[in-house]
């Protein structure tokens, strides 16, 4: 198989993983956000009550989780594309253009930095959520299903599971388009091998034109050579 189907191939299998990661973002985000009643515990503080023992919770900015999310639809829209854009070329025996290139190639750096960021905005802001829960608990995995905060009316069934997944993805998603990076930054390298070939062939074809005249006498001295071949004959 040739290097630029290899290429294609890899890049369709990074873009279906990159795919499966991004739902393993957004849909546990998502419904984290709707079992808490519209809060995010990313970042979120509180103080354990001795009256009810409730968690009086100072929760954290919504921007947080939405940021999340939206990164997770971002890469979900692009890898849809890129998967189709991809396979119609390989099925055309075909391959994209310098330019197309070059541009996956910077999509796919800044996808980098989006998912490293969403990832360690999970992991840090989990963090943060589960140092509250241990003061009381013995682990965060322990509060599961608890009624933890009452008066915000949260669902706590699966937030360690969904937090869980969520970072999973994140530093998943994280590693694909570093990978994604990586093929798109070889494909501009075969380009610009290829552009050097093809420079140095054209100097190559000019250089022999030039010397051309050079090597080869004359047709009046040439046709000077034949007379004189011809008279010493005779």
């Amino acid at each position: 198989m040739a290097l630029t189907n290899v290429l294609l191939v890899s890049q369709v299998a990074g873009y279906f993983v990159g795919l499966i990661l991004s739902l393993c973002i957004m849909v546990p985000m998502s419904m984290h956000v709707h079992e808490f009643n519209g809060h995010c515990l990313l970042f979120s503080e509180g103080q354990w009550q001795e009256t009810d023992g409730q968690l009086s919770v100072t929760w954290a900015s919504m921007a947080y989780c939405n940021y999340v999310i939206g990164v997770g639809i971002l890469m979900f829209v692009v890898c849809l594309v890129q998967i189709y854009r991809l396979s119609m070329l390989l099925y055309r025996e075909r391959d994209s253009s310098f330019l197309s290139a070059f541009v996956e190639a910077a999509g796919c750096a800044a996808l980098c930095a989006l998912a490293v960021s969403a990832a360690a905005m999970v992991t840090l802001g989990f963090m943060t959520w589960c140092q509250n829960i241990v003061a009381r608990f013995p682990s965060c995995d322990v509060a599961a299903g608890q009624d933890i905060d009452k008066e915000d009316k949260i669902s706590t069934n699966g937030f360690y599971m969904e937090m869980g997944t969520a970072q999973f993805g994140a530093w998943g998603a994280f590693a694909t388009w570093v990978g994604l990076a990586v093929f798109a930054t070889l494909k501009l390298c075969r380009y610009h091998q290829l552009e050097n070939i093809r420079v140095s062939m054209y100097r190559e074809r000019q250089r022999l034109v030039h010397e051309a005249p050079d090597s080869t006498p004359p047709l009046a001295a040439r046709r000077h050579l034949t007379d004189d071949t011809a008279d010493d004959e005779r």
